[in-house]
């Protein structure tokens, strides 16, 4: 069979410097006269690395471009949009339509894939014979189709391209295209090390497995809000932060679900917390939160697939804002995207001129962040100040919404410490002194130690040791056993396990440390048993509200107060553990 054959070398350009250098610099600078020194073939040079200096990237920002020689540059980016693997013609034969003509037979008309063309530029309709000028006719048996690197690219990652731009002319825009010749997963590569202030913290808090990151919690913000104001909010966004990891083999997420009677707090702080993430992503109420359709303008007219907010964060946080401001059908799309934790996307073949519809999905390896505001509470839970969480509503936000991001987290302040009076004294303070630290005792735990502290917990791997592992299955087989109504019982399923092992590693990394610890776990039961009884009503252990973070930590004394409750806490667990999972189940 006749066909039009493609040959295709990868060439390291350093290694043929060192034999040849002529040629080494023709491949570099003038990749197009490197291809003609193979005359009787078609070839293509694909450079898989370039040497490390400016003029061999390629800078967007540059005026003006596309005046200079194709040649190879390389480029990192983010891909937010991307076709269907599709054919493209890398080589066909064309026949002249005149049957005396000796270009109606033989490989006259031979047309080939050059770096950055269109389809419609090796394949149309009007092209005519040399000779005779009569129309020629594709012989379709000769094409020779490829896909190339397509499959090596996913939608909401970042890699390094190595390709030779061009320009691709369509009036009245002029589009700028890249034709890869190779494609890397790409990381920016910064060294994660933690500050000397946190050095010395972690150092001085080494009697107590909980202090550390009790400390760490407390000062979060505080350009934002006060210290102390909201610590077990702000527990869990440091929780979800050091949890966000691109990886199919750990996809243990953390989403978190904050009620509070402050939305605009919470926000300030949810966005500030935002800045901290790998890669954050807000998402606007009307923007697209999976994926979008269009049509593809520059290449064969097939489906563009464009991601929506949940991809463009992948291995970061989505930050959701006020789930009271979306409408039924949004809320409805969350909770499946939440629950399969993928984007599915329907291309119908009669659009898109296709032979068949499709039906594509994409993971979702983000943490989900939001907010809602909480119903006013009964009158009976305003007279009880040691109420368990149980009792609160979940305002507007579904049930099953609230079930599909597993950690939810009530905005609440005891005692003095009232939200509104301490952002009104923080605000003030702030217009006052503007640019100064407002509170000494955080002075030293900058934005940036915050963001160095995080990307190093990130990268900690974590062993759960026997001690952490018994008590959350025990704790798990004993809440089930508890909770005799089926419904109840429902609330706590395998995801509550997957969740608890989430939380103590969570909190293992926060603390620096490599081996998720007993202390850890009971950290993620208290989470975890305050996350259910807001959503299911009555609580199968009593702890007091926000047992967490009981108090503000001011002093010495706040903190051996947290740490004798959180001791409290874990002798209460193993004894309702001891209790229960000696018990049958009727």
């Amino acid at each position: 069979m006749e066909a039009v054959y493609r040959f295709s070398f990868d060439v390291n350009p350093s290694d043929v410097l060192e034999l040849d250098a002529t040629l080494g610099d023709c491949i570099l600078h003038d990749p197009v006269k490197a291809v003609a020194l193979f005359q009787s073939v078609n070839v293509v040079l694909k450079p898989t690395h370039l040497p490390p200096f400016p003029n061999y990237c390629l800078d967007l920002s540059e005026f003006p471009r596309g005046y200079g020689p194709m040649r190879p540059l390389a480029l990192e980016g983010l891909v937010i949009a991307m076709t269907r693997v599709t054919k493209y013609t890398q080589g066909a034969r064309f026949l002249c339509s005149e049957e005396k003509c000796p270009c109606s037979r033989g490989f006259h008309h031979i047309r080939v894939h050059a770096p950055g063309a269109t389809e419609s530029a090796t394949i149309r309709s009007n092209f005519t014979c040399f000779i005779c000028s009569s129309p020629l006719k594709e012989d379709v048996k000769s094409r020779v189709l490829g896909d190339e690197l397509c499959n090596s690219m996913r939608i909401g990652h970042v890699y390094q391209v190595v390709g030779i731009p061009a320009h691709v002319h369509q009036w009245p825009n002029v589009t700028w295209s890249v034709e890869a010749c190779s494609v890397q997963p790409w990381t920016q590569k910064s060294p994660c090390l933690v500050s000397n202030n946190f050095q010395n913290l972690h150092t001085a808090t080494a009697c107590s497995p909980w202090r550390f990151a009790a400390i760490v919690v407390n000062s979060f913000a505080s350009t934002v809000i006060p210290p102390g104001l909201y610590n077990t909010l702000k527990l869990a966004l440091l929780l979800s932060l050091v949890q966000t990891e691109d990886n199919p083999d750990s996809p243990n997420h953390l989403n978190v679900l904050a009620l509070t009677s402050d939305a605009l707090i919470i926000d300030r702080l949810m966005r500030y917390s935002l800045l901290l993430a790998s890669r954050g992503i807000y998402h606007p109420l009307t923007g697209e939160l999976l994926a979008s359709l269009s049509r593809d303008e520059h290449g064969a007219g097939t489906a563009n697939i464009h991601a929506g907010s949940a991809l463009l964060a992948s291995g970061g946080i989505c930050l959701l804002g006020d789930l009271t401001c979306y409408k039924k059908d949004k809320m409805d799309m969350l909770q499946s995207a939440l629950e399969s934790r993928t984007v599915s996307v329907f291309i119908p073949a009669k659009k898109y001129g296709d032979d068949m519809d499709q039906q594509l999905s994409f993971p979702i390896r983000c943490n989900f962040w939001a907010l809602a505001d909480a119903a006013l509470p009964s009158k009976r839970t305003a007279r009880c100040d040691n109420v368990v969480l149980g009792s609160v509503e979940m305002g507007s936000v579904p049930l099953q919404l609230a079930e599909s991001f597993g950690l939810v987290v009530q905005c609440r302040e005891t005692g003095s410490n009232h939200p509104l009076l301490c952002m009104t004294a923080h605000t003030l303070r702030q217009a006052m002194s503007p640019g100064e630290p407002l509170y000494p005792a955080s002075m030293q735990f900058t934005t940036q130690d915050y963001k160095e502290l995080l990307a190093y917990a990130r990268e900690l791997k974590v062993d759960i040791s026997p001690e952490a592992e018994r008590m959350i299955h025990g704790y798990y087989m004993a809440s089930r056993r508890v909770r005799s109504d089926s419904t109840q019982r429902s609330a706590v399923s395998v995801t509550s396990v997957k969740l608890l092992i989430t939380l103590a590693q969570a909190h293992t990394k926060l603390s620096l440390r490599t081996q998720v610890m007993e202390e850890d776990a009971v950290i993620a039961v208290l989470l975890c048993e305050s996350s259910v009884t807001l959503k299911h009503g009555a609580s199968a252990l009593v702890f007091p509200p926000d047992a967490v973070f009981p108090c503000a930590l001011r002093d010495l004394d706040s903190l051996n107060q947290r740490d004798l409750l959180l001791e409290e806490s874990r002798k209460q667990i193993l004894h309702f553990v001891q209790n229960y999972t000696t018990c049958t189940e009727e």
